[in-house]
C-alpha cells in the first residue's frame, strides 16, 4: 500500500525544520524548493478521510497540525531569510497556485492553502505581512505575490484587501505589478472587491503618461472580472469602451485577450465579443491585430460554447483570410482549425448552402489543402471530409450542392494525392523525416474514416492504394536503375537506396494495416463484392512481384487472402449458386496463398530474421492462418535463449498446432495438398491422417465418428497443456493473465463440445425410430433421454462460459476493438450453443429435467430461460429482429428482453463481424428450428411423435455443433500484447485498531473495515480516465480456513487466476447490477461508505465506492454483519470494477490475496 501525503505530514515537517536550521549554504532554498513538489502532490489529494487515519495509523487531524507546521515554517523563512530564500518561497506557492487554477473543474480538490485546510491563516497572513511593512520594493512585491496566491483566506482580511488597493498606486512599478496580480486573484472571489478595482483599473490604463508595462498589467485584470455576472458585464462594457476609445496598438491587442478570456465564461457575453473581433479581420487593421483578433476567435470557439449561433458573417471571414494568400501560415492553421469546429459541429444546423458558395468554398479549401505547409494541408484536407460526411449524410431536400457534387471521391483523391505527394521524397537523395511518416498515417486514418461512414466508397479507395503501391514498386525499380547507370556514386547511393527501401517498408507495413480495417469496414457494411476480391488479389499478386518488399512484407499482403471476409468472397465466386444456409462456414481458401505464405516464412527462418518471422505468425494467428503460425512457432522455439520466451514460444506452438489440427479437419482437400508440398519441401509438419476426415458438409453425423472425436481430444489437450506452459514463465507475474486466462477458456469450451459429442457417439441416427404399439423401448430411447438430460446440464455450463467471455473482454481495460468483437462472437457462440442445449426448456411435455437447479445456476429454470433468451435477444435486437421475434415467441415473459441499462459493460456492442455474421445464421436457424419442434409437440398425440421429435432436437444438437465448429477462429490481437494488466489491489484494516497486520471482531458482533483500495500497472498514456471505482466484498461460513493456516496472518498462497475462481463471474455480475443502480440514481451513495449488506444463509456481502486519486488511490468503509459466525479464521472474497470517464464499465483483476480475519471468544 503506497503512502500518502497526509501519512508523511510529520516526516515532511521534520525534515523541512532541519534543513531551514542548516549552516550549509543553500541548504534551506533546496530544501523549500523540495517541498513545493511535495506540496503540489498534497494539493493534489483529497483532504484525509477517517478511514486514510485509520489505514496509516494516525491521529484524527494530524496532518492538518503539520501542514500548519509547515506552512507557518515556510513563512518564518520567508520573513526572516534573504533574497534567495524569498524568492524560493514565492515560486513555490506561486507553481501550486497555477496547479490548483488548472484543476478547478475538480471541486473536491481545493488545495492544500485552502481557507478550509488552513486554520491558523491569520498568523501565516501576519507574519509574511512583517516583510511588506519592513522590506524593500522586491520583498514588497513578492508579499504581494503570496497574498494573491493565498486569495482564498487572505481575500477576507481587511488590513490585506488595504494594503493590495494602496499599492496599486504606488511609484514603483515592481510593487504595481505585483498588487495587480494579488488583485486579479481577489477579484475572481469577491464581487465587492472587484467592483471597487475595475474603478482603479480605468486610472490606471487610460492616462498615456502611465507606464505602458503597468497598462498592459491592468488591463490584464479584465479577464479576471468573472466572480459573477453583474461584475462580469460590468467590466466586459468598460473595457469595450476603453478598447474603442484607445488607438494604442499594444492596449488594443491586450485588451482583446482579456475581453474574449472574460467573455468565455458567459454565454450572454459571448455573441457580442466575436461580433467586437469580426471587424479587426479586415484587410485595414494591422497584421498584428488580425492574427490577435484570430487567434481570439480561435479561443472562444475551441470553447465549444458559440457553436450553436455562429452566424454566416463569421464563416465569410475566415474564408476571406484563407484567400489572402500572403498572410503567414499560422493565420491559415488557426482560421482553418475554427472553420473545422463550425463545419463539424454546426454543419446541420447551418441553413441550407447554395451551390455556388459552396463551390467557393470547397475551393478556398481546396487550396489551402495543397499548401506545402503540412500542418495547414491537413487541416483543411479534414475540413473537406468532414464536411463531405456530414453533407452525405443530410436528407434535406434544399442541399442540391450534395447531389451536383460529387464531394467524396475528389477528397479521396485530394487524400491520395498529398499521399503521393508525400512519398514522392523517396524517389530522391532527400531525407525523409519521421514526421512525415506520421501524417501518411494521419491522412490513411482519415480515409478509415470516411469509408467507416460510407463504406460505398471503399471500392474507390482500394483502388486508390493499389495505384499508391504500384507507385511504390515502380519507382523502386527506377532507382535500381539509375543506381546501375551512376557507378561512380556507388557509396552514396547504396546509402540512400538502404534508407528509402526501409521508409518504403514501413508505409506498405501500414498500407496492409489499413487494408486490413478497410476490408472489416466493408465487410461490417455488407459491401464486399467480388470486385472488391479481384482488388485485393492484384494488390497481393504485385507485392509478390515487387523485388523491394521483403519476405515478411509479401508474407502479410498473401494473409489478406486468408482473410475470412476474402473467404466468403471467394465462395460467392467460385458457387454462386451454394445454399449457404447448408454449408456456410467452409473456407476455401486457396492452398496457392498457404503454400506461398509458408515459402516467405521458410526464407525469413533461413535468413535468421527471427523477429520479422514472428511478427509474420502473430499475425497469420490474428487472421486464423494456423498453418503458417504453428509452423513459424515451432521452429523459433529453437533458437531462444531466455526461459520465459521458451515457454512463451513453446506455448503458442501448442496453442497453434491444436487449431490447426481443427483447419484441417475442416480443408481435408488443402490438407492434403500441402502435405503433398510440405513433404516435396521437407518442412518440419507432421500432418496426421486423421487430421483430413473429412466432416461432411450436410451429413451432421460424421462429426461423432471416433477418428473425429480422437482428434478433437488431442485438440482439447494441446489447448489444455499450452496455458499450462505458460505456468513456468512465472516471473512475467501478470504479463501473461489474458493468455492463460483465454487459453483456459478455450480449452474449456472444446471440453464441453467434446463431452457432448461422447454422449452422441452410442446413437444410431440413421435407423427408424423404434416403437412397440405406441410404448417407447429399446437402447435408442435410453440413449436419447441420457442425451438430453445431459445436454440441459452442458447449457448451464455454455451459459456460464458465456459470461466468462464476457467477463475477460471487460477485465482488461484498453482493449482494442478488434480483440473485443472477437470474444464477444465467442461469448455469442457460447451463448447460442447454450440455447440449441437448452431446447428441452422450451418444448413442453418433452423431458422434465429434474437437477436443474442443480447445474451451476442459482435459481430454478425458468430463470434460466428468462435469462438465455433476453441475452440472445439483447444481442440480436438491433441486428436481426426476426430471429428476435421468433425467441420472443418461445418465452411467455419476452418483454424483459426490453431492459437494458444506460450503462453497458464494454462487450456489450456487438458488431456485424465475420465470426458474428456465421453466429447469428446459426441462431437464426436454431431459433426457427426449434419454434417448429415446439409447434409440432404442442400438437402431438402418442409417444412415437415424441420419439421423432427428440431424435429431431438430437440432430439438431450435432448439427449445430458441426456447424460452430466450422467458424473458422480468430486470434484476438490483444493475445500478443504481453504487458502487465491493469489491476486493483485491497488492504483492510479494522476500524477501531491501529494494527494492521490483524483483522479480528468477538463473536456476535459485526465486522468494521477500513478499505484501501490501490489501482496498479495503470500506464501513464491511456487514452481515458478511472474516474469511480466500486468494491464487492463477501464472506460466507464455508469460506472458514482451517486451523493450521496460521490465523489471519496467513495468505492464500500463489497469483490470483480468474479462470480458477467459482465465485468470479457471479461477483461481478452482481456489483455490475449494484453500479448500474447506482448510478442511475444519480449517485445517492456517500463516498467511502458501505451502502448495501445482504445476509441469506451465512452470506454476507457488502459493496464500497471509492474515488481514486492521481496515483490511483482510494479509500472507504464498509459493515460485514458476521455475528452468526463461530471462532475461527475466514477469508473475505472481493472483486472491484471502475467506470472510465467515457462511462464505461470495467471490472479490475485483484492483484493481492484476501484479507483474513479472525472470529474470537467474547
Amino acid at each position: 500500500m503506497e503512502i500518502n501525503s497526509a501519512a508523511c505530514a510529520m516526516e515532511w515537517s521534520i525534515e523541512l525544520e532541519k534543513a531551514l536550521r542548516s549552516k550549509r549554504p543553500g541548504r534551506a532554498v533546496e530544501a523549500i524548493l523540495q517541498m513545493g513538489t511535495r506540496l503540489r502532490q498534497w494539493s493534489g489529494e483529497q483532504e484525509a478521510t477517517v478511514e486514510v487515519y485509520n489505514m496509516f495509523g494516525l491521529v484524527p487531524g494530524e496532518d492538518r497540525l503539520f501542514a500548519n507546521a509547515i506552512l507557518l515554517r515556510l513563512a518564518d523563512a520567508f520573513r526572516l531569510g534573504d533574497k534567495n530564500v524569498r524568492l524560493s518561497v514565492a515560486r513555490v506557492f506561486l507553481a501550486e497556485f497555477r496547479q490548483r487554477r488548472n484543476r478547478r473543474k475538480n471541486k473536491r480538490i481545493k488545495g492544500i492553502v485552502s481557507k478550509s485546510r488552513v486554520h491558523n491563516h491569520e498568523e501565516l497572513l501576519r507574519r509574511v505581512k512583517v516583510v511588506f511593512d519592513t522590506g524593500d520594493v522586491e520583498s514588497r512585491a513578492l508579499t504581494l505575490v503570496l497574498f494573491g496566491c493565498w486569495a482564498d483566506f487572505s481575500k477576507n482580511s481587511a488590513q490585506i484587501r488595504y494594503v493590495i488597493l494602496s499599492s496599486l498606486v504606488s511609484s514603483h512599478v515592481l510593487e504595481v505589478k505585483a498588487s495587480l496580480f494579488a488583485a486579479g486573484c481577489f477579484c475572481e472571489l469577491s464581487d465587492d472587491f472587484g467592483s471597487v478595482v475595475l474603478e482603479m483599473l480605468i486610472h490606471i490604463v487610460t492616462p498615456s503618461d502611465t507606464l505602458m508595462a503597468v497598462r498592459l498589467a491592468g488591463v490584464k485584470v479584465f479577464a479576471k472580472m468573472g466572480c459573477s455576472l453583474s461584475v462580469a458585464d460590468r467590466a466586459y462594457k468598460t473595457g469595450l469602451q476603453l478598447l474603442l476609445d484607445s488607438l494604442e496598438e499594444e492596449i488594443l491587442i491586450q485588451m482583446m485577450i482579456s475581453l474574449s478570456k472574460l467573455a468565455s465564461r458567459y454565454m450572454l457575453l459571448i455573441s457580442e465579443q466575436v461580433d467586437m473581433l469580426l471587424p479587426f479581420l479586415s484587410r485595414r487593421k494591422t497584421l498584428l491585430m488580425r492574427a490577435t483578433a484570430l487567434r481570439c476567435l480561435h479561443f472562444i470557439f475551441v470553447k465549444g460554447v458559440c457553436l450553436s449561433s455562429v452566424s454566416a458573417s463569421v464563416t465569410e471571414a475566415l474564408l476571406s483570410t484563407l484567400d489572402e494568400r500572403e498572410l503567414p501560415s499560422a493565420m491559415h492553421c488557426e482560421a482553418l482549425q475554427i472553420l473545422h469546429k463550425i463545419f463539424i459541429l454546426s454543419l446541420p444546423k447551418l441553413p441550407s448552402i447554395d451551390t455556388l458558395e459552396f463551390n467557393k468554398l470547397f475551393t478556398i479549401v481546396e487550396n489551402a489543402s495543397q499548401s506545402p505547409m503540412m500542418s495547414k494541408s491537413l487541416l483543411a484536407i479534414r475540413i473537406l471530409a468532414g464536411v463531405s460526411i456530414k453533407l452525405m449524410g443530410r436528407k434535406e431536400t434544399d442541399s442540391d450542392c450534395t447531389r451536383s457534387f460529387p464531394l467524396p471521391p475528389r477528397v479521396i483523391l485530394l487524400i491520395m494525392d498529398r499521399i503521393t505527394l508525400l512519398v514522392k521524397p523517396l524517389s530522391g537523395i532527400c531525407d525523409f523525416d519521421s514526421k512525415v511518416l506520421q501524417l501518411v498515417q494521419s491522412l490513411f486514418n482519415l480515409l478509415l474514416h470516411m469509408v467507416g461512414e460510407h463504406p460505398d466508397l471503399g471500392y474507390l479507395v482500394l483502388e486508390k492504394v493499389g495505384l499508391l503501391i504500384e507507385y511504390i514498386a515502380n519507382m523502386h525499380d527506377s532507382i535500381v536503375i539509375t543506381r546501375q547507370a551512376s557507378s561512380t556514386v556507388h557509396e552514396t547511393l547504396e546509402l540512400k537506396q538502404g534508407k528509402n527501401v526501409a521508409i518504403s517498408l514501413k508505409i506498405v507495413y501500414f498500407l496492409n494495416r489499413f487494408l486490413v480495417t478497410c476490408l472489416e469496414h466493408l465487410n461490417e457494411a455488407g459491401v464486399i463484392t467480388i470486385q472488391v476480391y479481384d482488388k485485393v488479389k492484384l494488390l497481393v499478386e504485385c507485392v509478390r512481384r515487387c523485388n523491394l518488399f521483403d519476405y515478411y512484407t509479401q508474407a502479410i499482403y498473401s494473409l489478406l487472402l486468408h482473410s475470412r471476409i476474402i473467404w466468403d468472397c471467394n465462395i460467392n465466386k467460385q458457387i454462386c449458386d451454394l445454399d449457404r444456409n447448408k454449408d456456410i462456414f467452409l473456407p476455401h481458401c486457396s492452398v496457392e496463398h498457404n503454400i506461398f505464405t509458408l515459402e516467405c516464412a521458410k526464407k525469413m527462418l533461413t535468413e535468421k530474421d527471427y523477429w520479422y518471422a514472428y511478427r509474420a505468425a502473430t499475425h497469420a494467428a490474428c487472421q486464423g492462418a494456423w498453418i503458417t503460425s504453428a509452423y513459424i512457432f515451432g521452429q523459433l522455439i529453437k533458437n531462444v535463449q531466455s526461459d520465459v520466451c521458451y515457454s512463451w514460444l513453446n506455448s503458442l506452438a501448442q496453442f497453434a498446432h491444436s487449431e490447426r489440427t481443427i483447419q484441417f479437419l475442416l480443408l481435408p482437400e488443402q490438407g492434403s495438398s500441402l502435405a503433398h508440398w510440405l513433404g516435396m519441401k521437407k518442412l518440419p509438419i507432421t500432418l496426421s491422417s486423421n487430421s483430413f476426415r473429412v466432416i461432411g458438409q450436410n451429413a451432421a453425423g460424421n462429426i461423432i465418428e471416433p477418428t473425429c472425436i480422437e482428434a478433437l481430444v488431442g485438440v482439447h489437450y494441446g489447448l489444455w497443456s499450452s496455458g499450462q506452459t505458460l505456468e513456468a514463465a512465472s516471473e512475467m507475474g501478470p504479463a501473461f493473465y489474458f493468455q492463460r486466462w483465454f487459453l483456459a477458456l478455450r480449452a474449456k469450451y472444446m471440453g464441453i463440445v467434446l463431452d457432448m459429442l461422447k454422449s452422441f457417439g452410442t446413437i444410431p441416427f440413421n435407423q427408424k425410430i423404434p416403437g412397440n404399439d405406441g410404448q417407447l423401448g429399446g437402447s435408442f430411447m435410453v440413449d436419447c433421454l441420457k442425451s438430453l438430460q445431459q445436454s440441459t446440464k452442458v447449457s448451464f455450463r455454455l451459459m456460464r462460459l458465456s459470461q466468462e467471455f464476457d467477463l475477460i473482454a471487460a477485465s482488461f481495460v484498453g482493449m482494442d476493438v478488434k480483440s473485443t468483437r472477437i470474444l464477444s462472437a465467442l461469448s455469442l457462440s457460447c451463448l447460442v450453443l447454450a440455447f440449441s442445449f437448452g431446447f428441452t426448456l422450451f418444448i413442453p411435455n418433452l423431458i422434465a429435467c429434474e437437477n436443474s437447479n442443480n447445474c451451476g445456476l442459482e435459481g430454478p429454470k425458468d430463470c434460466f430461460k428468462a435469462m438465455l433468451v433476453q441475452k440472445l435477444v439483447g444481442m440480436l435486437w438491433h441486428i436481426d429482429q426476426d430471429t428476435s421475434t421468433n425467441l420472443c415467441l418461445l418465452f411467455e415473459d419476452s418483454r424483459q428482453h426490453r431492459n437494458c441499462f444506460h450503462l453497458q459493460a464494454t462487450n456489450q456492442n456487438l458488431n456485424m463481424g465475420c465470426e458474428a455474421k456465421d453466429i447469428f445464421s446459426i441462431c437464426s436457424y436454431v431459433a426457427s428450428t426449434v419454434l417448429a419442434l415446439q409447434n409440432e409437440a404442442k400438437r402431438m398425440q402418442n409417444e412415437e411423435i415424441l420419439a421423432k421429435i427428440i431424435n429431431d432436437c438430437l440432430k439438431l444438437m450435432v448439427d449445430v455443433i458441426s456447424k460452430g465448429i466450422r467458424i473458422p477462429f480468430r486470434t484476438p490481437t490483444y493475445f500478443f500484447k504481453v504487458r502487465p494488466c491493469i489491476g486493483s489491489q485491497l488492504f483492510a484494516a479494522n476500524t477501531d485498531t491501529r494494527n494492521t497486520d490483524e483483522i479480528s471482531v468477538l463473536r456476535g458482533t459485526h465486522l468494521s473495515l477500513n478499505l484501501c483500495l490501490q489501482l496498479k500497472n495503470v500506464p501513464p498514456d491511456l487514452p481515458f480516465q478511472l474516474i469511480k471505482v466500486y468494491c464487492i466484498l463477501s464472506c460466507s461460513l464455508s469460506f472458514q480456513m482451517p486451523r493450521s493456516s496460521g490465523g489471519n496472518k496467513e495468505q492464500m498462497q500463489g497469483p490470483f487466476q480468474a479462470w480458477e475462481n467459482d465465485d468470479l463471474v457471479e461477483m461481478n455480475e452482481e456489483l455490475f447490477r449494484y453500479v448500474t443502480e447506482s448510478t442511475k440514481k444519480n449517485d445517492n451513495i456517500k463516498r467511502g461508505r458501505d451502502t448495501e449488506v445482504d445476509n441469506d444463509g451465512g452470506d454476507v456481502k457488502a459493496f464500497a465506492r471509492f474515488d481514486p486519486k492521481e496515483k490511483g488511490q482510494g479509500f472507504a468503509s464498509c459493515l460485514l454483519d458476521i455475528s452468526c459466525f463461530p471462532e475461527g479464521s475466514y477469508a473475505i472474497k472481493w472483486h472491484s470494477c471502475c467506470i472510465d470517464s467515457r462511462g464505461s464499465y470495467w471490472s479490475l483483476l485483484p492483484l493481492n490475496t484476501r484479507p483474513v480475519f479472525t472470529v474470537k471468544k467474547i
